[in-house]
């Protein structure tokens, strides 16, 4: 899948296309990175392009303020990684150093990464924006569509079929599409939530599956070094408690 192929799939009005580089030292000023995220901005990144930029005026949907944020705009951002770069620690960066919520797209020779994150008002610095809560990212093949899930999800991400009433909900709406994808990975089937309430229930079991295969992969490595008995039959006991309370969690998905 190539960059181009999940911008046709966004379906963007023609208005709202920028198409800009962006110069690394922007960046660079706006993130206030440490040495070493500094370093990785300058060997990790090749460059980074403003693909679109969406507005009340070019999509008809207001914009969105409340006593928490304000979303005016949602910028779609490409950025197209050297080989070794951590896509993850720059994706970070990257949301902290734009202001406005991203559709944040991370191209590298092994994969094709889309990332998200809320923004929010800093509470203890008038006028600074700060990410609300975790990204939500996803990997995706770097050929075309290969399963029903990717296809759905690509189809699912046009603009027409996503929430209208505010920029917010539009943003919201892609998120949720992308959590769809990482919970169709372990169903085996692509579902978009019907409600805001099935999206929340859908974030809050992807969040137990993960804690869950985290614990089960700490009790695994811990039984395999213990050399007493006992104490392996106890640790392999609560793996296979782990990894029902895991088949629960990716059932009610």
């Amino acid at each position: 899948m190539t960059v181009q192929e999940l911008i046709a799939a966004l379906d963007l009005p023609g208005s709202c296309r920028v198409d800009q580089r962006v110069p690394k030292k922007l960046l660079i000023e706006n993130c206030a990175p440490i040495a070493s995220d500094k370093r990785q901005i300058n060997d990790g990144i090749e460059e980074i392009r403003w693909l679109a930029a969406l507005k009340p005026n070019n999509t008809g949907m207001p914009e969105y303020r409340d006593g928490v944020r304000e979303y005016l705009e949602i910028a779609v951002l490409s950025v197209t990684l050297r080989g070794s770069a951590k896509a993850g620690r720059l994706a970070e960066l990257v949301h902290r150093a734009v202001p406005y919520p991203m559709v944040l797209l991370l191209n590298s020779k092994q994969t094709l990464m889309l990332s998200l994150a809320h923004k929010r008002w800093a509470q203890n610095e008038a006028g600074k924006v700060v990410l609300d809560g975790s990204m939500v990212e996803v990997a995706l093949p770097g050929a075309a569509p290969s399963s029903a899930i990717e296809t759905a999800f690509m189809k699912a991400l046009a603009l027409a079929r996503q929430p209208q009433a505010t920029l917010y909900a539009l943003y919201q709406g892609w998120m949720d599409s992308v959590e769809a994808l990482l919970a169709a990975r372990l169903t085996g089937c692509f579902k978009d939530a019907d409600t805001p309430e099935q999206a929340a229930a859908r974030r809050q079991g992807l969040q137990d599956c993960q804690r869950l295969e985290l614990e089960a992969v700490s009790l695994r490595a811990k039984a395999a070094k213990e050399k007493q008995l006992a104490r392996q039959v106890e640790l392999n006991l609560a793996l296979k408690r782990v990894q029902a309370q895991l088949a629960t969690a990716r059932e009610q998905l």
